[in-house]
């Protein structure tokens, strides 16, 4: 797990090792193990080193392989499995790292090897025969790239901070900040909150053409449908769960550093615990890590501790308090770039620097688990849709104990995720406040797209796994582990195991009154059933009154923010909605920080 960062200069001049090294610099926290260069007339790359596999400097990039150039962030998996592939073509490796692994794929098969890859990236690859740069990103968009261009560079990076050592881009993206407050969507299309910074989506890779300074994007990888699967009865949905899981986790226990595992006390990172100390007997410099909450109706402390001893590892429990999280509350806007929308992402932060402390450079994580196996309480509406009266009837009996919610909070579900005019009016009641310039500027194209795919259950979660929820906590995660130079790695999100998920019988995933069954299932062989069968989902809740209480300075500093002065018609004395409140001192923020200003429409 690293840092990238190139420029191209269209005009052909050099490029300038002082400003890849401005870029590098920026994104050092992603790579404090080494740092490396490569210029090539108007061609530039810059690296900055997380060591994971092969430690050794043999590994060190920008990585050279015959007329070949790599610069790469991410780790593929599957990597010993590929290199035995080319050996048995007459390719020979000098490291053990997954890096060569990479360059020597693209050397074999061209564009075609990220069909290989089992893992997350995102590299660029310098072929000096071609005369291009070729780019990619992995699947679902674990890791980050970003680029900005203009008619004389392109610039491309990890972080956005390291394209603004470049470009300094000021200006806000005025439809995206507009998502942001009134539908939280902000991943739905490759825009930025910077006007001009783009990021390219998962499953697309970039073609630059070195000759023409022309570059094309393309599609390369779809998420299909497995009839087959679909058809197993429950036992063998259940079977084929637990074997695809088990060679997810296999594949990212490969490291040559300190690897752990958060662990909340909930299903999804009680499982992966399991299955790396039951199957992988994992448990010499294993640690999980959890963070507790003071509010004992919040803490999972007491489960996590169950589950340590039971499966025997190491468990490092945290509990922050309100002068810790004040102290990270510019830093964490700061390293996450773009304004976001709760506080729970400072749980998550408090989590990666323990496992910094710890020594942990690879930590397993649970995103992807809810929306594989309709863990949230919005498919309720997908689940009413895709049945019939008699199911319905049964589902909506059953709905406490499917999500913890009442039968009446079920059907305004319903009538919210299935009707769009219904949807849309709610969200406008969101953005009252703004200006009637800004109101007709928000466009809800993508609501209606994601509503309409409610009627497929299918279709809704490659929606909300592409652009409606995932790249979001992706992006989170990405920043949030970086900045503390630790290398994430999510077992819920191998493409193999997410096809099969998607494919296996909806009613296997919520069924008898339980919702990710076939999950419970597989973990209780593991774990007792006071976890695998606890039906309370606490989430990463931070107690928001105790350490973010209403006051005049957060009044103040929301009311003093150039952007929102200018989106919104009056100032504001009072907000009730603290998440509400959050987003606006949060962009309040980030324009100090990023200096950012909005042009008036």
């Amino acid at each position: 797990m690293c840092g990238i960062a190139g420029i191209i200069l269209k005009n052909q001049t050099e490029v300038q090792l002082e400003s890849l090294k401005k870029m590098t610099d920026k994104i050092s926290h992603r790579g404090p193990d080494a740092e490396g260069f490569f210029i090539k007339n108007n061609v530039g790359f810059g690296h900055r080193r997380l060591s994971i596999l092969d430690v050794s400097d043999a590994s060190n990039q920008p990585f050279h392989y015959k007329t070949n150039v790599l610069t790469f962030n991410g780790a593929i998996y599957n990597y010993l499995e590929i290199k035995i592939e080319l050996e048995t073509v007459g390719y020979q490796f000098t490291t053990t790292s997954d890096t060569e692994v990479l360059l020597a794929a693209y050397h074999y098969w061209g564009q075609d090897c990220v069909q290989k890859f089992n893992g997350m990236w995102s590299f660029a690859i310098f072929d000096e025969e071609k005369n291009i740069i070729f780019c990619s990103k992995d699947r679902f968009g674990v890791k980050p790239f970003y680029y900005y261009a203009d008619e004389e560079k392109f610039v491309f990076a990890s972080e956005i901070k390291a394209v603004l050592e470049i470009k300094k881009v000021t200006t806000v993206n005025t439809q995206i900040i507009l998502q942001f407050i009134e539908t939280n969507f902000t991943e739905h299309n490759n825009e930025t909150f910077f006007e001009g910074i783009f990021k390219l989506p998962g499953s697309h890779s970039l073609v630059y053409d070195l000759k023409t300074n022309v570059f094309q994007i393309y599609k390369y990888y779809e998420l299909e449908f497995n009839a087959e699967v679909s058809k197993l009865n429950l036992q063998d949905s259940i079977n084929l769960f637990e074997e695809k899981f088990q060679e997810s986790i296999k594949l990212r226990l490969r490291s040559d550093v300190k690897i752990g595992s958060a662990l909340s006390g909930g299903l999804d990172s009680s499982y992966i615990v399991a299955i790396s100390a039951k199957q992988f007997k994992v448990k010499k410099d294993f640690n999980a890590v959890t963070v507790g909450s003071l509010h004992k109706e919040e803490d999972e402390g007491d489960r996590a501790r169950i589950i340590s001893d039971c499966l025997g590892i190491e468990n490092s429990i945290i509990y922050p308090d309100k002068n810790e999280f004040e102290k990270l509350i510019p830093q964490v806007i700061y390293s996450l770039e773009e304004p976001f929308g709760g506080l729970s992402v400072y749980m998550q932060t408090f989590l990666m620097k323990q496992a910094q402390k710890l020594g942990i450079k690879v930590l397993l994580d649970g995103q992807g688990a809810d929306e594989v196996l309709l863990g949230y309480s919005n498919y309720t509406a997908a689940f009413l849709k895709n049945h019939g009266l008699k199911d319905n009837v049964k589902f909506l009996l059953n709905l406490r104990s499917h999500y913890d919610i009442s039968i009446f909070k079920g059907l305004l579900i319903y009538l919210y995720y299935s009707n769009f005019n219904v949807r849309k009016t709610y969200l406008k009641l969101r953005g009252l406040g703004l200006k009637s310039k800004y109101k007709k500027l928000i466009e809800y194209n993508h609501i209606r797209t994601l509503n309409n795919s409610y009627k497929n259950i299918f279709e809704l979660q490659k929606n909300e796994i592409f652009w409606a929820q995932i790249p979001q906590l992706l992006r989170w995660e990405d920043m949030n582990s970086m900045a503390y130079g630790i290398e994430t790695r999510l077992p819920y999100l191998d493409y193999k195991f997410v096809e099969t998920c998607l494919s296996i019988n909806n009613n296997f995933k919520i069924f008898t009154g339980w919702s990710k069954y076939i999950l419970r299932k597989n973990l209780q062989k593991h774990i007792p059933d006071e976890i695998a069968w606890n039906r309370k989902k606490i989430g990463f809740n931070p107690p928001i009154e105790e350490w973010w209480p209403r006051s005049e300075e957060i009044t103040n500093t929301i009311n003093n923010s150039q952007i929102i002065k200018e989106l919104f018609k009056d100032k504001f004395n009072y907000i009730n909605d603290r998440d509400f409140e959050w987003k606006l001192y949060n962009i309040a923020i980030w324009e100090k920080l990023y200096d950012m200003k909005i042009s008036p429409e």
